[in-house]
């Protein structure tokens, strides 16, 4: 397991930062490596984001000094959405079938997770967020099936999508983690528009079913905008400060994690778009 470390930025020192500053302090760039868990720590909420990847051997979660833990969950929850073929989660024993867009909550207290593909061919893509947790409850397999789905947008705007929440209070129980999934229907390509913040709590997209085409994910405050180009199966950290939307030049899916102070989908500051600078 590797793990890099990302420190918090204030919102004054993000409006000199160049373009190669930018993506180095927010994007995260590889996710995906045969046979590693590739995870980033970032101080903004202690999130860890990442992905793991089992090809032709099992991959573990470990504790760590990083951590300062004997183990990965012992003082954090987990969420996992697999993006790739089909795989197995095991949470101390217990196994989780995971095919294409199922979801994954592993609760506080968890000692070992293991991460194993069914098919070295088509090999599973977990990618997972964890944050730091005060209580346990109880583990969940998620299908898209039993997501909450949200349809929103319109074919006009050209973001006409749906929100499926898979940990969230809708669905399920956590102590602080948020995850779900966003597919944009053909012709659309914006995310979210007009963009909005929430102080209350920072998020971590990622992109994927992109092939070669890319998306511009927007950032800063509303006033002082700034973007960073994604290509597929990358993520981006979005502080709380920042504005929250973004542009792709097809539709595509993203996955979106959230920690914070609370757990309310629509607690959102909306900016009118004619106040973008």
């Amino acid at each position: 397991m590797k793990l890099n470390v990302r420190y918090a930025s204030h919102p004054e020192d993000a409006k000199h930062y160049t373009t190669e500053q930018l993506r180095r302090e927010h994007l995260i760039e590889t996710l995906f490596v045969a046979d590693e868990a590739l995870l980033t720590y970032s101080h903004y909420d202690r999130i860890i984001a990442g992905g793991v990847m089992p090809v032709h051997t099992q991959v573990a979660l470990t504790g760590g000094k990083e951590l300062a833990s004997a183990y990965f969950l012992e003082r954090r929850e987990l969420g996992a959405i697999n993006v790739g073929g089909a795989g197995k989660v095991y949470a101390d024993g217990e196994v989780y079938e995971m095919g294409s867009r199922d979801g994954l909550y592993i609760g506080m207290g968890v000692k070992e997770i293991i991460f194993e593909s069914v098919d070295p061919k088509n090999p599973a893509k977990f990618y997972i967020n964890s944050a730091t947790a005060h209580t346990t409850y109880p583990n969940r397999k998620i299908s898209i099936s039993q997501a909450n789905p949200r349809p929103l947008g319109t074919a006009e705007q050209c973001n006409k999508r749906t929100i499926y929440q898979y940990l969230h209070p809708a669905v399920m129980q956590t102590c602080q983690l948020c995850m779900g999934l966003t597919a944009l229907e053909s012709g659309s390509n914006w995310n979210s528009m007009p963009p909005h913040t929430h102080a209350r709590r920072m998020e971590v997209y990622f992109y994927f079913d992109l092939d070669d085409a890319v998306v511009f994910h927007m950032m800063g405050e509303p006033q002082e905008t700034r973007h960073v180009i994604l290509h597929n199966e990358q993520a981006v950290i979005s502080p709380s400060w920042s504005i929250h939307t973004g542009v792709g030049t097809r539709n595509y899916t993203f996955i979106w994690g959230m920690v914070g102070e609370n757990q309310d989908f629509d607690d959102m500051d909306n900016i009118n778009p004619q106040d973008l600078r």
